[in-house]
């Protein structure tokens, strides 16, 4: 009895050897990843000018608006070569030790394929050396971070410093980044097992399929014509809870107001592999079309060093416009004066919008009509009125929508 026991046992070991084994051999050496070797030649530079007696210096982009320009022919906000020397000092040794260290975590999370998120890099500054030197558990003693913002802005400077999204450098948000539904195949790999598995969006009944904070290396197969992101969970929740996406033959994205890194990347990834028209679909207001449409499609002045890789230049959007209002007779609630000091503030400094002519006009129309609209206004005609008349008339002139 014994023997037998044992026996099993060790092929119970034999058999979780060769499923980790498998798993390891189907995964990519992510020492050698483009992060990785950025991260690399960065402690390179530090450990050279240590070597020559030189004082230490980090160069970090300036991510403002003030060093941002837009191409309309790249279709997005890129970095511009303003950059900040830091160099070590007695001012700056606190945030150079940080960043450092937080560069070593990097490291340590790409070679053992982990992740934290920003709430956790935070508190792992605060860890106990006594618990071990491993690198995601050891304290950073003096070093340690005071409140969350001040992690949060070293990580971010450390983003453009290394020109890789931090996604890949193994530091991901803690948030809701969306939801899918449609007909769409999303093919992932199981973290238990390595095995590629394949996720059909249309088989979560009344639910839908949340998008990962990770997904780079995400692949996709689908019939589908488009691509609809919508703002608000309300309209998704009844675009999906008719199935709007089988008769129009199109996926649906929940952005849930300004769109999460995570969210616009899937959006790229999947217009760009599926080669798929994006349609936005917002509220008819300044914030709407400033803050989460052109998110979505050309970036943002913060993030203008990722951009290239976290927005849809050739997203349109579908609605809801200040001609709608007129067109389909919307109820509508009094522009506030944050939304015209917004629209206003767009047309004269915000490179996208005062760059394109039918934005121009378009916002001068809202200002001059002192209104804005929801995208729930249409329930005032019916509540199904947005999907059986709304979008399918939309939809028929893809050439009007403002670009």
């Amino acid at each position: 009895m014994a023997r037998k026991t044992a026996k099993k046992t060790a092929t119970k070991r034999s058999a979780e050897v060769t499923t980790r084994s498998k798993k390891k051999a189907q995964q990519p050496d992510l020492s050698r990843s483009p992060a990785m070797k950025k991260l690399i030649t960065q402690a390179k530079d530090i450990h050279s000018d240590i070597k020559s007696g030189r004082r230490p210096s980090l160069r970090v982009p300036i991510r403002s608006l003030s060093n941002v320009s837009f191409s309309t022919r790249k279709g997005f906000f890129a970095i511009g070569k303003k950059v900040s020397k830091r160099t070590l000092s007695y001012q700056t040794i606190k945030p150079f030790a940080q960043t450092v260290r937080m560069m070593a975590f990097a490291k340590h999370l790409i070679e053992t394929d982990d992740f934290a998120s920003k709430r956790e890099v935070y508190y792992t500054s605060k860890g106990s050396a006594k618990r071990g030197s491993e690198a995601g558990r050891a304290g950073w003693g003096p070093a340690a971070f005071k409140e969350q913002p001040e992690s949060d802005a070293i990580m971010d400077d450390m983003e453009a410093m290394v020109a890789v999204n931090r996604e890949q450098l193994g530091f991901i948000p803690a948030e809701q980044n969306g939801s899918v539904a449609g007909e769409l195949i999303v093919i992932d790999i199981d973290p238990a097992t390595g095995r590629r598995i394949e996720i059909d969006c249309t088989a979560f009944g009344r639910g839908s399929y949340s998008i990962p904070s990770r997904v780079e290396g995400l692949k996709f197969r689908t019939k589908a014509k488009f691509v609809l992101a919508v703002e608000t969970a309300a309209l998704f929740e009844r675009l999906n809870g008719h199935a709007y996406w089988r008769d129009s033959k199109c996926i649906i994205v929940a952005m849930g107001g300004v769109p999460t890194r995570a969210n616009r990347r899937f959006v790229r990834l999947l217009s760009d592999s599926c080669k798929l028209p994006v349609y936005i679909f917002t509220d008819g207001d300044p914030y709407g079309y400033g803050n989460i449409y052109r998110t979505m499609k050309v970036g943002s002045g913060n993030a203008a060093h990722i951009n290239e890789f976290f927005c849809v230049p050739h997203a349109k959007l579908i609605g809801v416009t200040p001609q709608d209002i007129k067109d389909y007779n919307l109820p509508t609630h009094p522009l506030e004066d944050k939304d015209k000091k917004r629209a206003q503030d767009a047309i004269k400094n915000d490179p996208f919008f005062k760059n394109n002519k039918q934005w121009v006009q378009a916002l001068q129309e809202m200002v001059k009509m002192g209104v804005r609209v929801e995208q729930q206004a249409f329930a005032a005609r019916g509540l199904n009125y947005v999907m059986e008349t709304y979008l399918p008339e939309k939809l028929r002139n893809p050439g009007k929508m403002l670009p």
